[in-house]
């Protein structure tokens, strides 16, 4: 028999995210900042088993996340996304109550490091607002290269919002040379045990040059003066990006599966 959700509180839901901080890095992050709606499936002991963010996209993690299908029904995300198993029970459940998806993408690989690579000798520094204009176009085509929309088309004056809001909190660093991103990324998600990076970018016009090494390692050696673990993760069909991200050190620890509507 299916559990019915509950609303867990804040104290529950970081409990269960310190059981597996990288996989639900996101989880914790939105949960600290008081941002969003979750639901949960508890055991007798109040300890939950299952969580699921509901908002702009669905992100599931745990056991028996097949009971969050009717909350996914009236949705309406953009993406399911999170551990490959926990979206899978989550979409096995749902899939007749939701739309035909554009694109679905499991075996995710997941990449952590938690030990400090060498130094990339790079540029890199914090974005600031001065950064705002060149970072923009950057950030659209990373979200564009990973999602298949263009943001810019879809809501310019939001994105460029959002784009602000993470070079405000600290969150989006840059390394710029002769007005071309040699490298650029964000942090999507930060908590006390792992910064989970994002929209890792550097330029057409000067890939190959092993910049993007340069740029990663480099941040990497920052975040890990913060917080013990540094995750991200990729397409499993990026070679160059797995590549990359192997040759600086990090490990694949899970895999997550994506749902795009």
């Amino acid at each position: 028999m299916r559990m019915k959700p509950i609303e867990p509180t804040r104290d529950q839901v970081l409990a269960f995210c310190a059981q597996s901080p990288v996989e639900r890095v996101f989880l914790e992050d939105v949960a600290r900042r008081g941002l969003g709606r979750f639901l949960a499936v508890a055991g007798r002991d109040g300890a939950l088993t299952a969580l699921c963010y509901a908002g702009a996209n669905l992100v599931p993690s745990g056991a028996g996340c097949a009971a969050f299908a009717a909350a996914a029904a009236d949705a309406r995300s953009r993406m399911i996304i999170g551990e490959a198993g926990a979206v899978t029970d989550l979409w096995d459940a749902a899939r007749g109550a939701l739309p035909e998806p554009r694109e679905d993408r499991p075996h995710q690989p997941v990449y952590t490091i938690d030990e400090p690579p060498p130094p990339g000798d790079s540029g890199l520094r914090p974005a600031t607002l001065h950064d705002l204009e060149r970072l923009i176009p950057a950030c659209a085509a990373a979200h564009q290269l990973e999602l298949g929309i263009d943001p810019l088309g879809r809501d310019r004056d939001s994105f460029r919002w959002r784009t602000a809001a993470q070079i405000d909190e600290g969150r989006s660093w840059l390394w710029l040379e002769d007005d071309v991103v040699l490298f650029k990324a964000e942090a999507s998600a930060w908590t006390p045990q792992a910064v989970q990076v994002q929209q890792v970018w550097v330029d057409p016009e000067a890939r190959g040059r092993g910049y993007g090494a340069r740029g990663l390692r480099d941040l990497c050696r920052r975040l890990l003066e913060r917080t013990p673990n540094v995750t991200l993760f990729v397409r499993s069909e990026n070679a160059p990006a797995i590549a990359l991200y192997e040759a600086i050190g990090m490990r694949k620890t899970l895999e997550y599966r994506s749902i795009l509507f």
